[in-house]
């Protein structure tokens, strides 16, 4: 890390504040300790008992990436019976369609996907370009975080398992990005810079979440953060098993993201994600800072490559490069420029905490 990251700070030793709030995350995480050897199987236990849906005890989220696809593997390794939901959001790879349902296919785990209706998903997305934050993945983000709760709603069931995960997504910087679930930020931002009413967009506010936190009582596991879980490992077994391919850098799966983490960050917003990514598997111990230091000098995201599919979201955003150009030379803002939740709870900072600890338990 370094001070691309605005609200970075280092102690007398030269240590970061993410080192030092990635251990207290580590502290925090009771089933990650070695005094709980049984927290696997007592999790799993409580999934089993907790059915209330004949057919699935819980719901995953799959784009055919390697976290969510090896979610997929280890849940029906454990024995448990999940559906598995995909957001399509128009900017799937090839490799991973060709991952998730080669994967699901083979693991016999019932599969569908929620279509996000294109008029207003790509007017929503044109928005958060023009907005100027880099919070730009926000849309598909909280699409499919209202997607996951409104399938467990749909079958009964009490867990949706995540693929997020300590290992390789320890890290976050607000900064760079935030505001997943806030839906006032989302519907100020196409207020501001839309055409169309959400009418058909996945989204959840405040009551909508106690609704499923409190009354439906649906909790949201972080799966892998019950294993050793190691990325490159995870990958061999995937292709061994189903033959997965490796789509490049982390959530490179989806073109858009690619193109937002590969271009427009660095070129726009000056930083680059990969060294939060890189920092998650140092502070996990899968990689050495050295290596990161050596991966981050490296170009994974080819001119050649860059060019297509900048010509190819422009096109399909129905832009024309003269428009993308304005886009990303407007001065840069942040989610704090904009009406939010979080603006009207920070004074309450004990509210963001509950928020976080029902969403993740």
């Amino acid at each position: 890390m370094d001070t691309t990251d605005p609200e970075i700070t280092f102690d007398e030793e030269g240590i970061c504040s993410h080192c030092h709030q990635y251990k207290q995350m580590i502290s925090n995480r009771k089933y990650l300790s070695k005094k709980e050897p049984y927290a696997l199987e007592k999790l799993i236990k409580r999934i089993k008992r907790g059915r209330r849906c004949k057919k699935y005890n819980c719901v995953i989220g799959v784009s055919g990436g390697v976290d969510s696809t090896y979610v997929a593997y280890k849940v029906k390794k454990l024995g448990l019976t999940p559906l598995a939901v995909h957001l399509d959001n128009g900017w799937n790879s090839e490799i991973a369609v060709n991952n998730m349902k080669g994967a699901l296919k083979k693991l016999d785990i019932d599969f569908y996907t929620v279509i996000a209706d294109w008029a207003e998903f790509k007017d929503l997305q044109l928005s958060f370009l023009k907005a100027s934050t880099p919070d730009i993945e926000i849309p598909t983000d909280h699409a499919l975080l209202a997607v996951l709760y409104e399938t467990a709603v749909k079958y009964k069931v009490k867990y949706i398992l995540s693929g997020h995960n300590i290992a390789t997504e320890g890290g976050g910087v607000p900064a760079w990005s935030q505001g997943h679930g806030d839906w006032r930020y989302i519907k100020s931002i196409q207020k501001k810079f839309g055409t169309k009413k959400l009418k058909k967009f996945p989204h959840y506010g405040p009551l909508k979440f106690l609704y499923y936190a409190f009354i439906k009582r649906i909790k949201w596991i972080p799966i892998l953060d019950y294993f050793d879980y190691n990325k490159e490992q995870a990958k061999a077994v995937l292709k061994k098993e189903f033959g997965w391919k490796d789509y490049g850098g982390k959530h490179y799966e989806s073109i858009y993201t690619r193109f937002v983490q590969g271009y427009i960050l660095p070129k726009k917003f000056g930083f680059d994600k990969r060294r939060v990514h890189f920092s998650s598997l140092i502070w996990s111990g899968q990689i050495s800072r050295e290596e990161a230091m050596e991966e981050i000098r490296k170009e994974d995201y080819p001119l050649e490559l860059q060019g297509q599919d900048k010509e190819y979201i422009i096109k399909k955003l129905g832009m024309t490069s003269e428009e993308f150009e304005q886009i990303i030379n407007l001065s840069p803002k942040s989610f704090w420029d904009y009406p939010s939740y979080k603006k009207i709870f920070y004074k309450f900072k004990w509210l963001i905490a509950i928020y976080h600890s029902l969403k993740r338990q």
